[in-house]
């Protein structure tokens, strides 16, 4: 096969500058339309400042997109774990996903250090202090884990560990470009393996402490498989949406439905995935018996303003991705799929918007011009740097052992 390389062009980057700079004025002004109204109070009689909104959707930006970049990886290293060959023409996509984590760490660690105390009530050292009336005895209980010491060395830690690996498959996988044979594949598999391991733990353990900590008072089980499970069909979305974006671009000729279907698959099925994985941990509360932890859905259910995303979500996530790509045909279709994808991309979004909003800004959260301007400043960041990377080597992986069958793939 001769080179493709994804050209990246000075219109294209001149559109997303406006993009970033039209999010970036929308929060603005919503900031300042936030700023000028009178405080809110929270029914705890604790006052929210405008700076609390402004970090909450930052930190569910960075959580959000963060995901995506991690997905892209670990897809990546399924692939060649599974020494899989239908995926061998489509694997340099995610894997530029795999370029926004070093800004993702700077951002995440940076956004902690300013506002820890406005989104993460443990914090706060006041609850660990048994002569102070404020003491709290849950909280307290888990000093050993929810520490400030502790949290920023796993924060860190998740970065350098996830950061290192990629940029060792990456290697390699750019290596093979040039001196063809097995020894690079070889290799992508030994990283690939070790960095579905350490997946396995950190995805879990980085929720527990960037989302499930938010509401220390409550915990789940299950929440290392949701929050994985929602990053997971997150990435198959944009991952679909990028390649048929690309195809209509012009490039990946030989992408065909085939390779449309089986990401259309996959969709589908996490889709289901996902739900089962919500309706699980819903449902846990029940046959567990345990009613001092409904108080986490009591919150976003009996809420005139969570409510409603709590019922939206389940739309996006589950009902629409199902009842849309049920049949073989539209998980072949790239209109359909496109659908799909931009639905799940978004509903994604408001999941983890669900996840967060309560438990840092109680009942003054809202969804506005602050919302949409973080959306669009992170989204524009993410496409440039992926974008970016993408331009930089081969789009086709030229020496891939499985190439051929990718290109011939039919199902």
């Amino acid at each position: 096969m001769t080179e493709e390389r994804f050209d990246f062009t000075s219109g294209a980057k001149k559109k997303l500058i406006i993009t970033f700079v039209v999010g970036f004025a929308l929060l603005a002004i919503g900031l300042f339309f936030l700023a000028g109204s009178d405080a809110a109070v929270s029914e705890e009689g604790k006052p929210f400042h405008w700076t609390n909104r402004l970090w909450t959707n930052l930190w569910i930006n960075n959580v959000y997109f963060t995901g995506l970049a991690i997905i892209g990886v670990f897809f990546v290293a399924i692939q060649y774990v599974a020494r899989a060959g239908w995926s061998a023409y489509i694997i340099r996509i995610p894997l530029a996903f795999g370029s926004w984590l070093p800004f993702a760490g700077v951002l995440m660690l940076g956004i902690f250090l300013i506002a820890n105390h406005d989104l993460f009530h443990w914090t706060h050292t006041y609850l660990f202090d048994k002569e102070d009336p404020r003491y709290d005895k849950i909280i307290a209980g888990k000093e050993p884990y929810l520490n400030m010491g502790f949290f920023l060395a796993r924060m860190v830690g998740y970065f350098v560990i996830w950061y290192l690996l990629f940029r060792a498959i990456k290697k390699h996988a750019l290596a093979e470009d040039i001196n063809g044979g097995t020894h690079h594949y070889r290799q992508l598999v030994k990283f690939s393996a070790i960095f579905i391991v350490l997946f396995a733990i950190t995805s879990s353990t980085s929720a527990w402490d960037w989302v499930l900590s938010i509401d220390a008072h409550w915990f789940s089980t299950m929440f290392g498989w949701y929050v994985f499970a929602s990053w997971w069909v997150n990435g198959i979305a944009a991952i679909l949406l990028g390649c048929v974006l690309l195809k209509e671009a012009g490039y990946l000729p030989h992408l065909n439905r085939s390779h449309i279907h089986d990401l259309g698959k996959f969709l589908f099925g996490f889709s289901i995935f996902w739900t089962y994985i919500w309706f699980s941990q819903f449902l846990l509360i029940y046959y567990a018996n345990i009613p001092e932890e409904t108080f986490y859905f009591i919150e976003r259910l009996n809420s005139d303003y969570y409510s409603n995303f709590f019922f939206i979500n389940l739309v996006l996530n589950f009902l629409l991705p199902f009842l849309v790509l049920m049949t073989r045909e539209a998980k072949r279709q790239a209109v359909i799929v496109k659908f799909v994808c931009v639905l799940v991309l978004f509903g994604h979004w408001l999941d983890f918007y669900l996840m967060i909003t309560p438990g840092t800004l109680s009942t003054n959260g809202g969804f506005g011009f602050i919302e949409i301007g973080s959306i669009l400043i992170y989204l524009s960041a993410f496409l440039f740097v992926s974008l970016t990377a993408l331009s930089k080597s081969n789009l086709i992986p030229n020496n891939h052992p499985m190439l051929e069958e990718s290109i011939h793939h039919e199902v």
